[in-house]
């Protein structure tokens, strides 16, 4: 008989230590907050299963401080080409605005999850393998979930919040209860890692359909390009499954039992030499594969919870959505919801925001979930991302999802300045050109923000710094002085100087006029910048207490429960 035991309660239980799982880990773990984080697998699957890395994600890594390694491990890219019954159809440039800092990149899943677990890591966290979420209970108070460890034992661990990464077959979700509605793509395919010797245009994918007679496409190949090759070059291929493998053809049955019929199966294998034969047929001149390091056949579907969350459980990534690959939305989507909903938790456990804040988390993000869901599904069926779109540039910051934006919701304050200027809500871009007086060399915007946890006042301008409240809870306070002092009509800003401003905290120049350029600041003008990098407040710089006085009714809309074990609990 299994024995049980009971442990010390953390803040968070994490269950799932995929790249969302971990990336919960990481930014709570930032913010301050205890958590475990279990994973039923015993190892790391050695699978480049989501290989695409958006510029979002690594402007979210660049503000933890991992961006460095990945770049190191990652391979740019570049572009796709689309090709259509052997001719070329189109070639899409990966481009964005210059004022964005990083491209789009490749790196195999389980490379980026080795890195988030060596961070996370050295922040004192360890994933605990081999344990496995069997049930939950929650109350007012916390979370009560049992575990079967790696030894067998059962265990109760009680959590303030459980937060489920636990993918598309999550065992979180269907503890709450949650639906999970949309369906399943009737074709199969095969994934599979191999090298080519063909000399398509480095850091390109590649899309080569065939076409039937009523234009539905009938084969399949989708390649793109991965890190570490042995002399040639290494892809991600995945193509239909040819039907000695189809299950719906006398194959092996698929596997999965829950009706969700998505992800790997491990059952069907595919050989060197069914990915040899797509090859022949689609590639767009002869090419040889080699080095099969792995291979597998998958289902896509595309589902989304009705929500994503409930009082203090949460689900995140394919617990909550899951879609065609089209475009790599969806580990990185996922990232971001676990980025949303990790400040958030932190405010709530620290006691300085009530449990409300925590609905934001899905009044926020469910909207983008359902958004990238249809969005991949449309893609999926039309032969990937249009290379056509009427605005190439709006499609391309879509899909780097930098469009993501949270303006007019619950947590987001008035509009101020140029409607078509950032906005509360919006990210906040990035921006070079700023000067301090001991750096040598022009900053980022990222390089300011880089490393700190929490709201960050930027002040625009040189009108008098407001004093920081009494309690400390006022945001940690950055001043941008315009590129000259005449630009604000200020006389004690002297141009070209970067020094100290009594009050104005950090201090930097607009030296390029970047800043002015991107934010269009209304005159001395002030921006709140939330923990996740968007904008919660914009304002005119005269009125920072009444605004940040403001934001903090926001996040103070309900009192903070107690966390379990404590007296008022």
């Amino acid at each position: 008989m299994a024995r049980t035991r009971a442990t010390d309660a953390p803040d968070v239980l994490i269950v799932g230590a995929g790249p969302v799982g971990l990336s919960t880990a990481a930014e709570l773990r930032r913010h301050r907050v205890t958590c475990r984080l279990v994973d039923r697998l015993p190892a790391r699957l050695p699978y480049a299963k989501a290989v695409g890395i958006q510029p979002r994600t690594l402007e979210i890594w660049d503000r933890m401080g991992l961006v460095r390694d990945v770049l190191e491990a990652a391979v740019p890219l570049r572009g796709q080409l689309l090709y259509v019954d052997g001719r070329e159809a189109a070639r899409i440039d990966l481009v964005l605005p210059p004022e964005v800092p990083y491209t789009f990149a490749a790196l195999p899943q389980y490379e980026t999850e080795r890195l988030l677990e060596e961070y996370v890591a050295g922040l004192g966290t360890v994933i605990e393998r081999g344990t496995e979420l069997l049930s939950f209970d929650q109350d007012a108070t916390g979370v009560t979930a049992r575990l079967r460890t790696s030894d067998g034992a059962e265990e109760e661990v009680r959590a303030a919040y459980l937060v489920g990464c636990d993918g598309a077959h999550s065992t979180v979700r269907k503890g709450l209860g949650l639906s999970f509605e949309g369906g399943a793509f009737p074709e199969e395919f095969m994934l599979a890692d191999v090298e080519t010797d063909w000399d398509l245009p480095d850091g390109y994918g590649l899309r080569s359909l065939h076409r039937s007679a009523d234009g539905a496409t009938d084969d399949l190949l989708v390649c793109i390009p991965l890190p570490g090759g042995s002399g040639a070059r290494r892809y991600r291929m995945s193509m239909l499954v040819p039907p000695e493998l189809s299950a719906r053809r006398g194959g092996p049955p698929a596997a999965g039992g829950d009706g969700v019929a998505h992800g790997m199966e491990g059952s069907r294998r595919p050989e060197l030499s069914h990915v040899q034969a797509v090859v022949d047929r689609l590639a767009p001149r002869p090419a040889a594969v080699s080095h099969l390091r792995w291979s597998s056949v998958f289902r896509i579907s595309h589902r989304i919870v009705d929500r994503y969350g409930d009082d203090r459980v949460f689900v995140a990534g394919d617990a909550a959505h899951i879609h065609p690959p089209t475009g790599a939305q969806g580990m990185n989507t996922g990232i971001q919801d676990a980025c949303n909903l990790a400040w958030k938790l932190a405010l709530v456990l620290r006691g300085e925001a009530g449990p409300a804040l925590l609905t934001g988390y899905d009044t926020e993000r469910r909207p983008v979930g359902e958004e990238v869901v249809g969005r991949t599904v449309r893609h999926a069926t039309e032969a990937g991302v249009p290379a056509d779109a009427d605005d190439p540039r709006t499609m391309m910051l879509r899909e780097a999802q930098l469009l993501v934006s949270y303006r007019g919701g619950p947590l987001a304050g008035p509009p101020h300045g140029p409607r078509d200027a950032p906005q509360p809500g919006d990210r906040a871009p990035d921006c070079t050109g700023l000067t301090a007086s001991v750096a040598a060399y022009p900053l980022r915007l990222l390089d300011v923000l880089r490393g700190r946890t929490g709201h960050v006042l930027i002040r625009y301008g040189a009108a008098p710094a407001e004093a920081a409240d009494a309690d400390g809870s006022a945001p940690v306070t950055v001043t941008v002085l315009p590129r000259t002092a005449a630009s604000t009509g200020a006389g004690d800003a002297r141009p070209g100087d970067g020094g100290p401003v009594p009050g104005a905290g950090a201090v930097y120049r607009d030296a390029a006029g970047e800043f002015a350029r991107l934010y269009r600041p209304d005159g001395p003008t002030g921006f709140l910048v939330r923990p996740d990098g968007y904008l919660a407040a914009r304002f005119p710089l005269d009125g920072t207490a009444r605004a940040l006085a403001g934001h903090r009714g926001v996040l103070s809309a309900a009192p903070a429960p107690p966390a379990p074990g404590d007296p008022g609990a």
